[in-house]
């Protein structure tokens, strides 16, 4: 987890620094069956209470993401990634999807013309990955 982290002042460090394990696993920079570093080594790394990290990695435990081995430490569980997309996809339709709509229709806009720069959109980012 070698990266700056800035800590705002509207969320605990607990729930950010759990925020940026999910973020390191969704995007595959943890991948599952792999180690994550040690409590004692992010408290060091990023100059917090060791208690804190551990409330982080613990959450991460009773959301079944993360499983503690015994003398090993935390690894990432089988299957958190495919858990956390499918988290995340049913979140952004039921969260960010109506907010976009409503966001649409008070700026006027026509759905099918936004439907159609989104196809546009989603082409292009296709191709980008090809």
């Amino acid at each position: 987890m070698t990266l700056i982290m800035e800590w705002t002042e509207g969320q605990p460090i607990y729930r950010q620094l759990r925020d940026l394990v999910i973020q390191r696993v969704m995007d595959g920079s943890f991948p599952e069956g792999e180690a994550i570093p040690s409590v004692r080594q992010v408290a060091t790394d990023y100059r917090i209470n060791h208690l804190t990290v551990g409330r982080a990695y613990q959450e991460l435990v009773e959301m079944g993401l993360l499983e503690k081995r015994r003398g090993l430490g935390m690894f990432v569980a089988s299957g958190a990634r495919n858990s956390l997309t499918n988290d995340e996809q049913q979140r952004f339709l039921d969260e960010e999807l109506p907010a976009f709509v409503a966001r649409v229709r008070v700026l006027g806009l026509v759905m099918e013309e936004v439907s159609e720069q989104l196809m546009t959109m989603q082409g292009n980012v296709n191709a980008d990955h090809h």
